[in-house]
């Protein structure tokens, strides 16, 4: 069990707490742990007892709690509250806008304890005669259920490709004179997966052998030639069944979107069996098409002109650009953040620690970013030709301003601009929000533009159009924050931005050293828009991104 596992059952154990009323001090205690539990350098599964139990926040009653439930999968306290709170209850935890405490009143005061009469509850007009809640509040409850119904039982696409690539190699190991592949939303790489999709030339009752061990585990039929299997904590599978001679046939038409697959079959014709892929491609006088670019019919049209795209990979980062360190919310040193990317061969780093209005992040006040300075001078006479680089991601207030004065934002090598609070807009307001800060002199990058969590905040509407169309005008770079929450630009803006000549930079957001490896989940994304290493700020090198902070560090 991670730490991140660890820290999850003891947030839920504060949050059951609250619901079911218990004492406030000790759900305040368990809900800090969790917090700090998240942000531990180490696994805690490496660590002594002494280690753990003086970790501010945990503390020797906590760890020891820690110890039984690394020990037997288990929290004794948080499994007795589990089985005393109706499902649906723990199911209200999902829903944005909800926290135990209204959550609490909404079980206790209307006996609600499902989502589905929560619904019914909120449509009947039933929220509002709770003290607590209004009008906007129901409203926006009945929208996040909505919204929540709509991604039920969809996945992150960085949660589950590790599981899937686990899966084909086990089962090649398992069966190696069979074939096994990846297809569908997951070979694609889109952001968010239903079913992790196989195709395979075994046959259904080896499917059902290879996982009739796994208790708890239901094989079924979709159709004759495809096969569902649901196992118990872990995304659902579908198998794709075919023969050797038709392999390549079956995963070509199941990796492609339906709109690419039905475009393909009016202009070109598929062999009957295919010795591979490549071959459906040349067969057509096609440039090949990799699987996550098969998205859109329009693709077809650049392979047939041989004008594909050259992708960027994850080699082509050449530099860690947004990171917060112990400075606001971070993990690490600034030397230590420095030293990790050293270590994997980079070749500067951004540090953009929150600005003063983020006062729930240790936001940085004129006095400490003068402080943050000095100590990134005397580092970078350290570790040069190692450069780090003086930024901020400043808070876009809410009439558009930044979150200084002109005079310190002059002090930056670059400013990150990115909306933190009062997300709940309409699209005319988000705009004028935005628009103002892109057209600030000392906004360099846009970061994060939407705001958007997957599946689980929508962000604030936008106007994709006018928006890189002023970040065109302004030469300001669009972020694709690489967060596997975020991914934001969405990708399906990246060819736009490309043709109207706004820089994107692929961003890890990073809040310690292991946030360096979600850039790899931006550059995946970032390749279903076509992004190119040379139209990536991240993956300029030193010498040139040198040349990009001094030609514009005041537009």
């Amino acid at each position: 069990m991670n730490n991140y596992e660890i820290a999850d059952q003891f947030s839920l154990l504060s949050k059951l707490m609250d619901i079911h009323g218990e004492n406030s001090f000790k759900t305040k205690s368990y809900s800090n742990a969790a917090f700090n539990i998240e942000r531990l350098p180490a696994e805690i599964a490496t660590m002594d007892d002494a280690e753990l139990f003086n970790v501010r926040g945990i503390g020797e009653a906590t760890g020891k709690k820690i110890r039984v439930l690394l020990a037997t999968g288990k929290l004794p306290q948080l499994e007795e509250l589990i089985a005393n709170t109706p499902t649906g209850i723990i199911d209200m935890l999902q829903i944005k806008g909800l926290g135990p405490k209204k959550i609490s009143v909404i079980w206790n005061e209307l006996g609600i304890e499902s989502l589905g009469e929560l619904e019914y509850a909120c449509q009947e007009n039933r929220l509002v005669t709770l003290k607590g809640f209004g009008a906007k509040t129901q409203e926006s409850v009945l929208q996040n259920i909505v919204y929540f119904k709509q991604n039920l039982g969809f996945h992150l696409w960085a949660e589950v490709e590790v599981f899937g690539n686990s899966l084909v190699a086990q089962l090649q190991k398992t069966y190696p004179d069979n074939l096994f592949s990846l297809t569908g939303d997951i070979r694609r790489q889109n952001e968010t997966v239903e079913y992790v999709e196989l195709v395979t030339d075994l046959d259904k009752e080896e499917i059902n052998e290879a996982f009739q061990e796994t208790e708890g585990t239901v094989v079924e039929y979709e159709m004759d030639d495809c096969l569902l299997v649901k196992m118990p904590g872990q995304p659902r599978l579908r198998f794709y069944l075919t023969d050797k001679a038709h392999y390549y046939k079956r995963l070509f038409t199941t990796t492609g979107s339906a709109e690419l697959i039905t475009a393909f079959e009016c202009k070109y014709q598929i062999p009957a069996t295919p010795a591979s892929e490549e071959e459906i491609f040349t067969a057509n006088k096609l440039e090949f098409i990799p699987a996550m670019l098969r998205e859109t019919s329009g693709i077809l049209d650049k392979a047939a002109e041989n004008k594909l795209p050259t992708l960027i990979q994850p080699k082509d980062i050449r530099g860690i650009i947004h990171s917060h360190s112990t400075w606001s919310d971070g993990v690490n040193t600034i030397e230590q953040m420095a030293n990790a990317a050293i270590i994997q061969g980079l070749e500067y780093l951004v540090i953009s620690d929150h600005s003063q209005s983020a006062f729930y992040a240790g936001g940085l006040k004129p006095d400490r970013i003068a402080a943050q300075h000095q100590e990134i001078d005397e580092l970078n006479a350290k570790l040069a030709p190692f450069k780090i680089f003086k930024s901020i991601e400043s808070d876009i207030l809410s009439d558009g301003s930044l979150d200084y004065s002109d005079q310190v934002l002059s002090t930056f090598d670059l400013v990150i601009a990115s909306v933190h609070s009062n997300l709940k807009m309409s699209q005319d307001k988000a705009m004028e929000r935005v628009l103002t800060a892109v057209r600030n002199p000392y906004t360099r990058i846009l970061g994060h533009p939407t705001g958007r969590l997957l599946l689980s905040r929508k962000g604030y509407p936008l106007d994709f159009k006018k928006l890189i169309d002023t970040c065109a005008e302004h030469k300001v770079v669009i972020e694709i924050n690489a967060h596997p929450r975020r991914l934001d630009l969405d990708w399906r803006w990246i060819e736009y931005a490309l043709e109207c000549g706004v820089l994107l930079s692929i961003d890890p957001d990073a809040h310690a050293v292991e946030g360096y490896h979600d850039t790899y989940y931006g550059v995946m994304v970032a390749q279903k828009g076509g992004l190119t290493k040379t139209h990536n700020l991240s993956s300029f090198y030193l010498a040139q991104f040198e040349d990009f902070i001094t030609s514009r560090k005041k537009r």
